[in-house]
């Protein structure tokens, strides 16, 4: 199983250049919302048409501007979960999964494979309810079993969880993970929470603005995103302007501190990203210490976090404390921080 995505959409003010490849691993679509995510689905299921490039999945063109190929949405084997789901109101669970089946002719098929999937997402016992009759993680299990009846080649969800409350975000997440990890197929989430991305996805694809910043293996993306944006998009708090003095050493602004790092320091090097957790309290003498002054200390029911300035009050760093019990204290303010170089990623803009 394999997709080859690689086109041009322009939209409102910037222009969709959507280039990337996955396999049959589970891949995130990551981004803040208006970059792109969704129109990359769109125009792979064929929804959108692209300006132009190419679509591939599993050797079959979907798209090809060039060669003047573009498939209908019936014919591409492509199954899209919307965000509203867009559940027929006046058919029951039953009927809109049987819509899924219309290519179906045989009647007994069609109604064995429909049982078949009420009983996958457990929806037996709500088969004859209506849409407005469901919570949203129902709909949603509804959603998913009328596109997964005609046997999609490939699964697209676009913020499954957006409408979905906390505690029933976690409940349908771990669903959703274990239909992402048992389909045979292609699968691509889009979502702008880096979290979700991490848990859910082992390949992951970062947009900005139409742009892919950084594609790859989930943990290599967070370990080395190499752009300020692609940092920021993964949740790096502490994203911290310096000068390159070597291949494997900076000098921090505002600190006029060396700091020694294990990734290779590109040339257009501008700034490091260090996650607020990976600071530790150290002695004025050891490898990477940064001198520093607390400012404010902010808690969390499993964290505290402390905002940090360097001694002159020109620079600020993110410092995050796990906690053992919801009863811990705040950390003692600390007068020196470091941080691994296997810690301190090199950015570029």
């Amino acid at each position: 199983m394999s997709l080859e995505v690689n086109i041009e959409k322009k939209l409102d003010g910037f222009t969709l250049r959507a280039a990337f490849s996955t396999g049959n691993t589970p891949t995130a679509l990551l981004g803040a919302s208006g970059c792109g995510k969704s129109m990359t689905l769109r125009c792979i299921a064929g929804i959108v048409k692209p300006d132009k490039g190419r679509i591939v999945l599993d050797g079959r063109v979907l798209f090809d501007s060039e060669q003047h190929i573009d498939l209908p949405p019936q014919q591409r084997g492509a199954g899209l979960l919307l965000q509203n789901y867009a559940l027929f109101p006046n058919m029951t669970v039953e009927q809109n999964i049987l819509c899924g089946l219309k290519a179906e002719k045989d009647r007994p098929a069609r109604q064995a494979r429909c049982a078949e999937l009420l009983r996958a997402m457990r929806l037996e016992p709500l088969a004859k309810r209506y849409p407005a009759q469901l919570s949203g993680g129902q709909q949603q299990r509804t959603a998913l079993a009328r596109i997964l009846a005609g046997r999609p080649r490939i699964l697209m969800l676009d913020e499954p969880f957006s409408a979905l409350d906390s505690y029933l975000r976690e409940a349908v997440e771990s669903e959703v993970g274990s239909l992402l990890a048992g389909f045979d197929g292609t699968a691509l989430l889009v979502t702008h929470n880096r979290d979700e991305a991490y848990r859910l996805c082992p390949e992951m694809v970062v947009l900005d603005s139409g742009r892919v910043l950084r594609s790859g293996h989930t943990r290599d993306v967070f370990a080395d995103p190499r752009s300020i944006t692609a940092a920021r998009l993964t949740g790096c708090k502490n994203i911290l302007p310096c000068t390159r003095l070597d291949a494997h050493a900076v000098r921090l602004t505002g600190w006029d501190v060396p700091l020694q790092l294990a990734l290779p320091v590109p040339e257009g090097c501008t700034a490091v990203g260090i996650r607020a957790h990976d600071f530790v309290p150290c002695d004025a003498g050891a490898p990477n210490a940064l001198p520093v002054a607390a400012l404010s200390s902010s808690e969390n029911p499993f964290d505290w976090n402390l905002i940090c300035t360097a001694p002159d009050g020109t620079a600020r760093l993110w410092w995050k404390v796990s906690k053992s019990t919801l009863s811990s204290p705040a950390p003692v303010p600390p007068h020196f921080l470091c941080a691994a170089p296997e810690s301190i990623m090199p950015l570029t803009n």
